[in-house]
Formats: structure tokens, sequence, C-alpha cells
């Protein structure tokens, strides 16, 4: 066969780690989830590696994991994130390269990407060498081999780039057709003008570099990867791979490829990963084309052209790479008077902060390590494993010595400031319309990082004139300004030292705050916390806290001790005081102060003694993190909403007769009876779905009342409730030995499920009993059809018909 078809999919988001937490925060435009990474998890790269195939009575008749069959790259620091947060599917993706191995002649299907998303022709030389060491190092560490083609951040190519690719061993990438200016036969003289898109996408080029290196150039097939992306033809699966089998012409050897966001597969299109599950079985089945990836291809058919690209272009720009450094036009959204004159501003205020540490961080870091900018290039080692023994390592390797514990913390300040200086590149910063988005704001988070670090590495203050700098990148809306005053309300607020980071810890510890560390302390985000003493001074409604706690950064080493003591009035009305440790006299001395004060009930005195003792160092709840200030205020306010709902429920029980009546006689439920109802029944289903084991039989009352009050449950988070439910009971069941009693239960809840007015997110629920229905397929035929394992197998059956799952 000489016909093939390769899918490639660019999966990534950028960053949305706070700096200094190290973890990505609360957001709330992100509802139901927790934030953007774990929403788009949820509607894409989880689907994707279990992707619905429906027969023609819409139930589920094959998974399959998308990933094995396409060609696919995912951004390094996205792997990162999802590695902690979603490690089921990160398995996923790692094995489905493994097994693509087997099926694609020993050539994986994941690509690398460089490091962090920036546009690689705006980037200086050294940041192109260290984001493709970085990238390659990464994708090295997790998918356990080198790789062969790597993706290049929008597409932006010029032919330093290439380059540098190619002197680290990367044989390929992949272009849009626009990006590539003329071409010829390798044996030829005269080039041919293919400008504007008139490349043939279905075949390699060689591009000879001016170093005398070589990189192999794929040229993904542009309308059809546009209408993928934004016209619809995800929405009929076997209308794609029809689409896809169209584009051969002759009978050489020849490969339809496309390209777009990965994404596009169940975050842009929804059920997007399903149409290109069954364009791909689809294919299979036909045998009019093969599937392949582009390294696989590559080997079987070498370039017979070779092609000139057009430098400083994109895929995502009509004006090259105009869209990250000026006011090209290229747009999403926003209202018809908006401009991005921001975007020149924003990256000439980067470019000088970048610059501004180079000298400092030459000259300190050329202390501790044998070369300053190797060092940085090597770093990758440790962002992939901060364990201490694999750090000191590092550090000792880099200096050719042991470094002390002072000279540790200053190495790693300094190689975080250049870490943070190539993070607030990335190329989402200046994607979109307006500077005060989050994406921008992202990036100028990342500089604040490496404003601080400087002045703590290096004892330079560059804060002042690039706030002057920022002052000339200007907002679109009158009452946001610029990017200085963005950065001043957003930027600042934010940054810590290990003084908040205690503070944050006392505030927490009196609402039962804090994770067990190895070490039997506490961790707060990528703080290790050892606390020392903490006595509590109980007072009715209100109490005192005294304690002493030793905080750790485990990404730059630096720590201390300190002591707090902690008043809480009751509700949210809390002050702390926090003051770095002295001695055992001062803090016994300021424990006794403080403490009989309290005893005394002389709240005036205890104020102010902690005043005394901890000056202008005053923190309250404002000053906890998001997600645990969060936490802290649905705690406090958990108490105020307990006495509402108690009020409801009498609401409730007094008027149910009314209500049942009003919905006799067909007349609407005026919304003074209907939300007390609501909130009470809604409250209740709750409950009942976060226990171990529902029982049926109070799930079902409930139901039948909902249904009698006809009542909409208008919350999202009552089916994903639902579905963990199901999940949890499904995990439970495993292979029939001896479980009919559960699996009958789990039917009975699952019918009760259905008859509430809730979409029910049974996406984990059906992967799990695809997972039982395979493994019940591999036993032993010894024990088919026999009692009690033909009514076991009924009632599965019956159970597959719930979760809309067909099995033979």
């Amino acid at each position: 066969m000489n016909k093939y078809v390769c899918i490639h999919g660019h999966f990534y988001q950028p960053p949305r780690e706070n700096p200094w937490l190290e973890e990505i925060e609360l957001q709330d435009s992100a509802y139901p989830f927790h934030d953007w990474n774990e929403r788009i998890s949820a509607e894409c790269y989880a689907p994707n590696s279990a992707a619905r195939i429906l027969d023609s009575e819409k139930r589920i008749c094959e998974i399959i994991n998308n990933y094995g069959r396409i060609s696919f790259n995912f951004g390094p620091t996205l792997l990162s994130w999802m590695e902690r947060a979603q490690p089921t599917v990160y398995q996923a993706i790692i094995e489905a390269d493994r097994r693509s191995r087997k099926r694609f002649s020993g050539h994986g299907s994941a690509l690398a990407q460089a490091y962090n998303h920036i546009i690689m022709p705006l980037a200086n030389q050294r940041d192109k060498l260290t984001q493709v060491l970085w990238g390659v190092a990464d994708f090295r560490h997790r998918f356990g081999r080198e790789p062969e083609g790597m993706w290049l951040p929008e597409t932006a190519v010029d032919l330093e780039t290439l380059d540098v690719m190619a002197e680290q061993g990367i044989r390929f990438t992949i272009l849009a057709p626009s990006q590539a200016e003329k071409v010829r036969r390798i044996d030829e003289e005269n080039w041919r003008d293919v400008s504007g898109s008139r490349i043939d996408p279905r075949m390699p080029y060689l591009c000879k570099l001016p170093s005398g290196r070589r990189m192999v150039l794929f040229f993904y097939d542009g309308p059809t990867s546009r209408d993928v992306a934004f016209s619809g033809l995800l929405r009929d699966g076997a209308g794609f791979a029809e689409r896809l089998l169209a584009g051969f012409s002759g009978g050489q050897p020849q490969m339809f490829h496309i390209a777009t966001d990965g994404e596009t597969y169940g975050h842009h299109h929804r059920f997007g990963e399903m149409a290109l599950a069954y364009c791909l079985r689809h294919i299979e089945n036909e045998e009019r084309a093969q599937l392949t990836i582009y390294p696989e291809y590559l080997a079987k058919h070498p370039p017979t052209h070779e092609v000139e690209i057009i430098e400083n272009t994109s895929w995502s720009c009509a004006h090259g790479v105009e869209r990250w450094r000026s006011d090209c036009g290229c747009r999403i959204g926003g209202d018809n008077d908006w401009n991005q004159a921001w975007r020149g501003p924003l990256r000439k205020a980067l470019d000088w902060l970048r610059d501004e540490i180079v000298s400092p961080y030459e000259k300190e870091m050329s202390l501790l390590a044998g070369d300053p900018w190797d060092a940085r290039d090597a770093y990758i080692e440790v962002i992939l494993d901060r364990s201490p023994e694999k750090v000191k390592d590092f550090l000792a390797r880099q200096a050719g010595r042991d470094l002390s514990a002072g000279e540790q913390t200053r190495a790693l300040r300094l190689l975080e400031m250049q870490r943070h200086a190539m993070l607030m590149y990335t190329s989402c910063g200046w994607f979109f319309d307006e500077i005060s988005g989050i994406e921008s704001t992202q990036v100028l988070f990342y500089a604040g990082r490496v404003v601080q670090l400087a002045r703590e590495a290096c004892g330079i203050d560059l804060e002042t004139p690039f706030l002057n700098r920022l002052e000339s990148a200007p907002s679109n809306l009158p009452r946001v300004g610029n990017a200085a005053r963005i950065f001043e309300r957003e930027v600042k607020p934010e940054e810590l030292d290990l003084i908040r980071v205690a503070a944050h810890h006392a505030i927490a510890s009196e609402f039962d705050e804090g994770g067990e560390t190895d070490e039997g302390g506490h961790s707060i985000y990528c703080y290790a916390v050892e606390r020392s003493e903490h006595t509590v001074y109980p007072g009715g409604r209100m109490k005192l806290a005294v304690g002493r706690a030793h905080i750790r950064s485990a990404i730059t080493w630096n720590e201390e001790e300190f002591t707090f003591a902690v008043l809480h009035l009751g509700g949210h009305h809390l002050n702390a005081g926090i003051r770095p440790f002295e001695s055992d006299a001062a803090f016994a001395d300021m424990q006794e102060a403080v403490s009989n004060a309290f005893e005394r009930s002389d709240i005036p005195a205890v104020i102010r003694e902690m005043d005394r003792h901890f000056g202008s160092h005053n923190y309250t709840l404002w000053h906890l993190f998001r997600d645990e200030r969060r936490r802290v205020v649905g705690q406090v306010i958990a108490q105020n909403l307990e006495e509402i709902e108690s009020t409801f429920r009498n609401l409730y029980e007094n008027q149910f007769t009314l209500l049942r009546f009003l919905r006799e006689i067909r007349m609407p439920i005026p919304k003074p009876l209907a939300l007390p109802a609501e909130v009470v029944l809604v409250s209740r289903l709750r409950d009942l779905l976060e226990k171990r084991q529902p029982p049926t039989e109070e799930l079902r009352q409930l139901a039948d009342e909902i249904e009698l009050l006809e009542l909409s449950l208008d919350d999202p988070m009552l089916g994903m409730a639902a579905g963990r439910q199901i999940a949890r009971q499904l995990k439970k069941l495993g292979l029939p030995t001896g479980n009919l009693a559960l699996l009958l239960s789990l039917i009975e809840t699952l019918e009760v499920l259905h008859s509430l007015p809730i979409r029910l997110d049974l996406w984990q629920a059906q992967n799990l009993y695809w997972e039982i229905h395979r493994n019940r397929r591999a036993e032993s035929d010894a024990v088919k059809g026999e009692k009690p394992f033909a009514e076991w197998d009924d009632a599965f059956r019956r159970l597959g018909d719930l979760l809309e799952v067909r099995i033979t």
C-alpha cells in the first residue's frame, strides 16, 4: 500500500501555576472544575485516552485510546501538571506511545516540544538552545526514548531554530503550507515558487541549513486542517474519514496529513474525540489507506525534494510572528474598537528584564558553576526531580565541589530566576486581545518572580524601571489602565516570602489545615513546615494559638524559623502576628504576655501585646493562599448556611402538603415556596451521593419527592457526584466472586439516579465497566454459563444497558 493518513494533535495549555507556589490556584471561570487545566483534561485529554465508538443505537460498543493511532505532542509543562494532578490520563498517554511503537514499525506516536511554548524566532539564540534541550530532556524522561521530531510552538520558525534542533538530533518538524517559499527535486537546480500555500503537502521535504545540517519538514494540508478546527468537519466521523481519504492523487507513495490543536478533539468541539475515534476505525476498516505517523513514513519514504522556508512565520498569524510583538490585527473576540497596542511594549519590557539579569547572573553563577549557561541548560534535571539527593548531586557536579547551604540557595535562586525569565515568554501572553486577560497576567506573574529573585540572589532592584516600561503597555479597559497597574494590583499582592508562608500556616492551622510530609510536618504547596510548638487557649467562641514553626522552600531551599500568635474572635474575625524566631526567652515572654491577657478576657490587651511583639507583621484571612482562603471562608459561611438550611427545612416540612396540592391541581409553585424545597432536597441528595454506598430506599424516596414536586436540580456538581458514586461501587465490584448482591444494588442505585433530573457524569464508570467486561471475557471457559455466573452475567448486561454500553 502506498497511501497513508496521518493525523497530528498539538496538545498544549500554557503553564498556569502560581510561580511562588508551583501549583495552579482556583480559577472560578473553569467551574465546575477547579481550574482550566482540570476542565480541559476532563473535556479532551481524558476522553481521548478512552474514546467511545457508538453502535446504531447510540450505545458504546468500543473504547479506544486515540493517542496510540495518531501523531501527537504534549507541552512539557502540561505533562508536568498532568503527572501530578491526572496520573491515570498521564499514564494512558505514556502507554499509548509505548504501544504505538508496535503499530508503527518501532516508531512512537509522541513528538517532543520546545519547552514552554515560546515563539522561537523572537527568542535569542541562548534561549532557543535551552528550550530545545529542556524539551528533549523532558521527553526522554517521560517517554523513555529519544524524540525523532519536535513541535515548534505556533509552528513559528526560522533557520536558526531549525539548526539548533538539528544539532540536538531532531530529524523533523511540522509546518503550515504557508511557511514554504520554494521547492525543487533534490537532483535539480531550478527552484519552483510555492509561496501562498501552494506546496504539495503529501510528501516530506529536506531543508538544508546554513551550518550544513539538515532538517526534514512536513507541511500539513491547510484546508482540511482548517475545516477540522473551525468548520464542523468533526460532526460526522465517517465524513471526516472520507475527507482524508479523498486527499490522494496519482499512484506514487504519498501521505495525506493534517495538524490542529489537540483540544479540537473534545474541548473546542464536544465529542470531537468520538469523531476522531470513528474516523480512525473507518480508515482501518476500509483499507484504502494505512494509518501512519511521521517518523514511520519518513523511514519508508525519504524526501525526494528539498524546500526553502519563509522565515519568521507561524500557523496562526497572517503577518508572520507579529501577533507576539505588535498590533498586527490578528485577534480573537473583544470589542471592535479594541487594539493590541500593548503587545509591543509588553515584549520590550520583558526583553529589557531578561537582558538586565544576564550580567548579574553570569557574575554570581560563575562562582557556583563552571559555566553559568551550561548549568542552566542542565537545570532541567532538577526541574524533573527535585529530591534533595538529586539536587545536591546536580549542584556539586556543576560547581566541582560541595556547596555550603547558603551557596546552594543562591545557586537555586539564580537558576530559578532564569527559568522564570523563559516562562514569562509563554506565547499565550500575546495571543488574545486584552492585556488584563488571564494569559497576559500570567506572564507578568513570572516576571514578578524574576524581579524578586534578582533582588534576592543578585542584590539588584529592577522593579521600578520595569514598571516604568510596563506603563507603555495600555489596556483597552480604562479602569485597568496599563500593564504597570495590572502588575501592582494583581502580581504584587501575591508575591511571597517565607514570613507570608508562615502566616498562612499559622492562620490555616486554626481551621484544621495541613497535609503530612515524610518528615512528619506539614506541606504547604512547595514549602515544608515543621511545627515545634503549638498551644491553643480556648475561650468560648474565641481562641488564641501560640507557636513556632520552621519553613523551608522545596524549590530554592531558603529556610527560617518563625514564632506566631493567632487571635480568633469567631467567624472571619482573626488577627495573626508573625516574626522570625529570636530566642527561647523572647518566645516565652511573648507567649506568657498574650496568653495571660487572653485568659483575663482582656482582648484589647492581647492585641496590644501582639503589636508589641510582632510590630507591623499583622495578617488576616485575606493573607491565606487562594484555595485555602476559599476553604476557610467556606467553613465560616457553612455555619451561617446551616442555620439557613435548618430554617428552609422547617419551611419545606411545614409546606409539603401545600406543595403537593399545588402540583395535583397543576398550579406553578411560587418561587418563595420552591426555593426552600430545592435547597433542602439538593442538600439531602448531595449527602447521600457522598456516602460510601447510599441507602437505596432512602435515595428512591428522595427521587420520588423530587419527581412529585417536578423540581429541576440545576447543579452540575450533582451529576459529577453521582458519577463518582457509581465509579466507587464499580471499583469494588471487580470480577464475579460472590459479589452478585453488590451488582444488583449498583443496578438499583443507577436506576434511581436515572430517574432524577440531573445529567449523570458516567465517563469513569463506563471505563471501569468496559475494563471489567474485558477481564471477564479473559476468564477461563470453564466458568462460563455456570451458576452463579449465569445470573451474574445477566445482571452485568443490565448494568451495561444503564451505562449505555453494549457488550457481546
